[in-house]
Formats: C-alpha cells, sequence, structure tokens
C-alpha cells in the first residue's frame, strides 16, 4: 500500500497525455492507418552522420567506462567554447554538467533547489513534465496564466504579484514550448532582476535553442552567473534518443550537484557523450542550418494553412517547431477534438490539456516535424474533417 503523503505527490502528478494520444496513433498504424504524427516534439531529422560515427568509433575503441558524474571533461570544454563562440558569453566549463538529456538536468536541480512546501513559479502554458519534476522533489508548482498580451512569457510584474513567502523560484522556457515564442535579453535580465530582489532562485530552460526563425535567442547566461541554465542536445543537434543534455550552474551549487549526480545516475551514457564532442564541428553545425532553414520554411507554409481553416494563432512562434492555435472557433473542447482528428482525419495532434490549466480546451498544438508534402496532406485532411 502507497503511504498516504507519497500518495498525495503522486497524485498530483498527471500522465502525459500526448504519450498516451501516440500510443493509440501506433495503434491505428499497426491496423494499416496513414497517420500524419504531429503531436511530439521531436525532429524528424536523424541524428548528423558526424555524430553517429563518433559514437560508433568510440564504442569500436572501447571508450564505454564510467565518465566523471558531472560529464566528459572535454566536452564540458566544448560547451563553454560554444558559448563564447556563439553567444559571445564566457561560461567556465566548471560550471557545466552533462546531463541524462534536459529531463536529469531539471531533476538534479531541483533536488539541488526543492525542499518540501516550497513554491515554484512557471507559466501557463508549458512543458508538463517540468511541473511534475518540480513536485517528484516535494516542491510544488504555482502556474502563471499568461496570454498573448505579454507573448505568452511570465512579466516581472506577474511573478510580482504571485510572489509569496513561500515561493522559492521561477522557470521559464525561451523558446517556450507549447508556443514557441521567445524573451529578449532584456526581458530576461528583468525578470532575473526580480527573482533577486526576492532572493529567489531563477532557471531557464533554453532547450530549443538554435530552432529560432529570423531572429536569435539570446542565452540567460548573458544576464548573470547566479543563473540556472538548461540546454539539451535532442533538438538543435537532433539527438532525442541518446539522451544527453547539459546545465550551467552557479558556482555555490557546482559540488552540490556533483554529488547529486554521483548518487542518482553516476554518470549520463558515455557512448552520447563522446559522439556529442561532433555536435560542434563546422561541419555538423553547417548541416544543422540548413535544417533549421527547413523547419522555418515548414512554419511559414503551415501556420497561414491553418488560420485559412479557422484556427488562430495568437503570438508569433519565432522558435521550436511548434504552433500553438486557438481552436474555440471549431470546437467546445479541444481534448475531444484531437481524439477525433486521429480517428477520423488520421492526423495527430496535442490537445492543451497537457500543457496547464490555462483555457487547454480552447487550445491544440501542432508539431512541424515531418515534411512539407505531409504537412500538405494534413492540412487537406483538416479541411476536409471541418467541411472546408
Amino acid at each position: 500500500m502507497t503511504a498516504p503523503y507519497a500518495q498525495a505527490r503522486l497524485d498530483d502528478i498527471s500522465p502525459f497525455h500526448v504519450v498516451e494520444l501516440l500510443t493509440r496513433a501506433r495503434q491505428l498504424e499497426s491496423e494499416g492507418r496513414d497517420i500524419i504524427h504531429m503531436e511530439v516534439g521531436e525532429p524528424d531529422f536523424p541524428t548528423p552522420p558526424a555524430i553517429t560515427q563518433a559514437a560508433v568509433d568510440a564504442i569500436q575503441q572501447g571508450k564505454t567506462l564510467y565518465t566523471q558524474a558531472l560529464g566528459l571533461p572535454e566536452l564540458r570544454e566544448a560547451i563553454s567554447e560554444f558559448y563564447r563562440t556563439r553567444y559571445g558569453v564566457n561560461v567556465p566549463a566548471r560550471r557545466i554538467a552533462i546531463t541524462s538529456g534536459a529531463s536529469g538536468a531539471l531533476n538534479l536541480a531541483f533536488a539541488c533547489l526543492a525542499t518540501p512546501g516550497s513554491e515554484w513559479l512557471l507559466a501557463d502554458p508549458g512543458y508538463p513534465c517540468n511541473r511534475h519534476i518540480m513536485r517528484t522533489y516535494e516542491g510544488r508548482p504555482v502556474s502563471i496564466a499568461v496570454s498573448p498580451e505579454s507573448n505568452f512569457q511570465p512579466t516581472p510584474a506577474h511573478v510580482s504579484a504571485a510572489w509569496t513567502a513561500q515561493t522559492a523560484g521561477l522557470l521559464v522556457a525561451s523558446p517556450a514550448n507549447p508556443t514557441g515564442t521567445l524573451l529578449t535579453l532584456d526581458e530576461i535580465r528583468a525578470l532575473a532582476e526580480t527573482v533577486r530582489a526576492h532572493q529567489g532562485q531563477f532557471l531557464v530552460d533554453e532547450i530549443y535553442h538554435g530552432l529560432t526563425y529570423g531572429i536569435d535567442a539570446p542565452t540567460a547566461c548573458a544576464a548573470g552567473d547566479d543563473i540556472w541554465v538548461l540546454n539539451s542536445f535532442s533538438k538543435y543537434f537532433q539527438m532525442t534518443g541518446w539522451r544527453l543534455g547539459w546545465i550551467v550552474i552557479p558556482e555555490a551549487h557546482v559540488r552540490h550537484v556533483e554529488k547529486l549526480a554521483q548518487n542518482l545516475t553516476l554518470c549520463p551514457s558515455t557512448p552520447a557523450q563522446h559522439a556529442a564532442l561532433a555536435a560542434f564541428t563546422p561541419e555538423t553545425i553547417a548541416l544543422l542550418e540548413t535544417r533549421r532553414a527547413e523547419f522555418r520554411r515548414r512554419r511559414d507554409f503551415l501556420a497561414p494553412a491553418l488560420e485559412a481553416l479557422g484556427f488562430r494563432i495568437t503570438a508569433k512562434p519565432e522558435g521550436a517547431f511548434y504552433l500553438y492555435c486557438d481552436c474555440s472557433a471549431l470546437c467546445a473542447d479541444s481534448f475531444t477534438f484531437a481524439k477525433d482528428l486521429l480517428e477520423q482525419a488520421g492526423v495527430a495532434a496535442t490537445p492543451g490539456l497537457d500543457f496547464g490549466a490555462n483555457a487547454p480546451e480552447k487550445h491544440i498544438r501542432f508539431a512541424y516535424t515531418t515534411d512539407v508534402d505531409r504537412l500538405a496532406e494534413a492540412v487537406r485532411r483538416l479541411g476536409a474533417y471541418l467541411g472546408r
């Protein structure tokens, strides 16, 4: 029998609905249905060949033993150099920890920071696993309802209004999931100053960095060395299944995170770390930039096509690979709508229910993680379903 105190925590952790929807989509495919996948946030491009070959080479050379808990020193140095060349920011390698995906980074951060009953502010809508990871470590997520008026991002006014004696910090994402919106460096600095004034912790999720269109996302590392910055090899570097990420840690917490990593994970995957050393080569970056241009082409095709069908995109998505649409003119409940689209039209999309309690029934997310021809077919199917 589950202890009552544990049961209360577990009851607060909801299932990841998009994964359950994906399971149904796969079942339909096994029955012979053609499903267009626009639900899961995973690039459809294969991992760049230089990265894959680096993993093969590492395995063949027997580089498969444990690494240091914070990761390969040479990979930490490569990420430090990446911050210097791409952003013009000095981030010492000693403050960088390699993690088992960005999820592993967030687990380490909240294992380090959360205390029972501590409250953590985050935007609603937002990535659902963030609030559940907080809850796992006995923190309590407190949602800030954001809207198109603030570009679906929290402002200093939002933060100050929500801050209480129990509040311990703020987590933001730029580019954000599900909306694809960005924070400017001035906005990040203003949020950082607000959090500092309240003597809290500030965490910034940057896992979609590199996937921005017409604008480069600034890193929060440029706004102070007391900010926790999370990143990943999954999205821009297209290494989702390799489960590798990193976290930039404020100096005072490096040793705490190292001890937690030693006990919780020992180290991230060694072959994946050796593979990631090839992620920063000019050859790989050139390929990734070509693919970024393709994502932009997809966004620029899909956004007006969906709007022509009656969906409303109320904040311009400048990053990631999502369109977060107001579907209230087309349905009363996006969850039922998403199930019907899958079953009747063969189009898989994510209902707003996964992203929080801020008008989820009015919103649905489409991921443009398939080629333009398939996106065009999805639009055709949606049009037929809607009678347009």
